[in-house]
């Protein structure tokens, strides 16, 4: 079943916004041939994975894990150009390090040989065979997905209707996260290092689809990179090579308003210019969109958006053994801290913490002898927790709090040695134009999935298409290259066949034609 494309005119395409997902969109519409014009309101690009300077300390301000290189490789691609030319990946080993309240550490590989020998000894044989099957499963999972139900278009959910329904089913992909998991895993701490990513897609492991297990496959199979110079030499490259093959960048650009001509879009207007176009791609969270639009799609049910976060990001004059470039700190709690971060609306009582340290890998970010440490605590929503106005009293007290139990778990003298920090709260994503003050968007139920997801066009408008993390596929690095790529699909219909022996595939990774 085909999928629909823009009608009409398409060869000047304005995108809105350069962070990861405007930026796909913009190399795969210029492989395609469109003039390309990107507007941007800061002074760089990247959207949420940005960069803030303190004291020669240099702050990704989003993402800080970066799983399925190829599709970065994608986009370049679709300009004629290789990754490596532009952006210098360094493959974790390992890609995280898991420690537990119980005292106890795992080093997180995803070669299988180094993992399997990790379980074992973590855990003993019996687990490390479990390992064997999961990681087989995992792999089946992905191949099934990939094509079919992430890296696609939906017009209708009859689009689901395929064999590859089937064998998603067959592999247990409509059962529990938690539960499937448990068929390969009996050790509690294990199986928590396979399902701590759904808290990401806003739903408990306990309630979310098996089929959500494709993100473990990203974190714990395909590999975990990391760029020199940070991840935001990552938005970076990509817009360099984007230049490169003709785009227009306009950076300091805030979108004032959609020109319209009937259900045409015909410029878009911003506080400094105006740019006609044939074709718009719009980047910003839903409601911006929405608001630009000035429509909003009906739904049976409103929008459930995922937990937010805070975000503690110090510059310290020393660092401690023990952390890898990214270490999650699990407390005892689990099923509780579910409950509090997605229903009862309260911070963490016993939090998991991730803190990633990126001078590990790239000691140039940060002032010789000084580290980077950055501190990520899932923490409610706007909606589900403290409001706007709280959080500009809670968070100095939280950030304290989060650094006393860092202290109490190891990381003695923390807070004497923050020399410079920058703490993001809920209250500043909202400010970011975020909804629910949450960058996770909206969660991944099965409501608000695959077909039923905010679609990437909408209704009244027959030029405009929506990218990023709240409409199709979803929330995450490699989803959000995906919905770029997709929204650039909308414009210019599927691309023709290409031939290209650049690409590299992650380890242990199908390949992908």
């Amino acid at each position: 079943m085909s999928t629909r494309t823009l009608p009409g005119p398409s060869d000047h395409v304005v995108v809105v916004g350069a962070g990861l997902a405007g930026l796909s969109a913009a190399l795969h519409l210029l492989g395609a041939g469109r003039r390309v014009t990107v507007v941007e309101r800061d002074p760089l690009p990247g959207g949420r994975a940005g960069r803030l300077e303190r004291g020669g300390f240099l702050m990704d301000t989003g993402p800080t894990v970066l799983t399925m290189p190829d599709l970065v490789e994608e986009g370049f691609a679709a300009v004629g150009a290789r990754m490596a030319d532009h952006l210098d990946l360094v493959e974790l080993h390992p890609a995280y390090r898991a420690r537990f309240a119980d005292g106890s550490a795992l080093d997180v590989h995803t070669r299988p040989g180094p993992m399997e020998e990790e379980v074992r000894r973590f855990a003993g044989p019996r687990e490390a065979a479990g390992y064997r099957r999961l990681r087989t499963w995992l792999e089946k999972l992905y191949a099934v997905q990939m094509r079919r139900f992430i890296d696609a278009n939906f017009d209708s959910p009859l689009q689901l209707m395929h064999p590859d329904l089937a064998r998603l089913a067959a592999l247990g992909g409509f059962g529990r996260l938690d539960a499937r998991i448990g068929r390969f895993l009996s050790d509690e701490r294990l199986r928590r290092v396979f399902t701590f990513q759904s808290l990401y897609a806003g739903v408990a492991p306990a309630r979310a689809l098996a089929a959500y297990a494709v993100i473990a496959y990203m974190d714990t199979v395909a590999g975990v990179w990391f760029p020199r110079g940070g991840m935001h030499a990552l938005p970076r490259a990509m817009a360099g090579a984007a230049a490169l093959a003709g785009a227009e960048f306009h950076h300091g650009h805030t979108v004032e308003a959609l020109e319209r001509r009937g259900e045409r879009i015909v410029a878009v207007r911003t506080d400094r210019a105006r740019f006609p176009c044939d074709a718009v791609v719009l980047t910003p969270d839903l409601p911006v969109s929405y608001g630009l639009l000035g429509a909003r799609p009906r739904r049976p049910v409103r929008l459930r958006h995922a937990p937010s976060a805070v975000v503690l990001h110090a510059g310290t004059d020393r660092t401690w053994e023990g952390l890898g470039h990214h270490t999650i700190s699990f407390g005892q709690a689990w099923h509780d801290t579910f409950d509090e971060l997605t229903r009862t609306g309260r911070l963490m009582s016993d939090p998991s913490l991730l803190v990633t340290r990126p001078t590990a890998t790239d000691p140039d970010l940060a002032p010789p002898g000084r580290h980077l440490h950055y501190v990520l605590a899932p923490c409610p929503n706007t909606e589900t927790g403290p409001g706007v106005r709280e959080w500009r009293e809670l968070g100095p007290r939280y950030r304290d709090s989060l650094l006393r139990e860092l202290e109490r778990r190891g990381l003695d003298g923390l807070g004497a040695a923050v020399e410079t920090e920058c703490l993001v709260t809920p209250a500043d994503w909202a400010a970011q134009g975020h909804a629910a003050g949450s960058p996770f968007s909206a969660a991944h139920t099965f409501a608000q999935t695959g077909p039923f997801r905010p679609r990437n066009l909408v209704r009244g408008t027959v030029n405009a298409v929506l990218a990023g993390c709240g409409t199709t596929p979803g929330v995450g690095v490699p989803t959000v290259l995906i919905s770029g790529k997709l929204a650039a699909t909308r414009v210019t219909g599927p691309p023709a066949p290409r031939v290209t022996t650049t690409r590299r595939r992650a380890p242990g990774a199908p390949a992908r034609g």
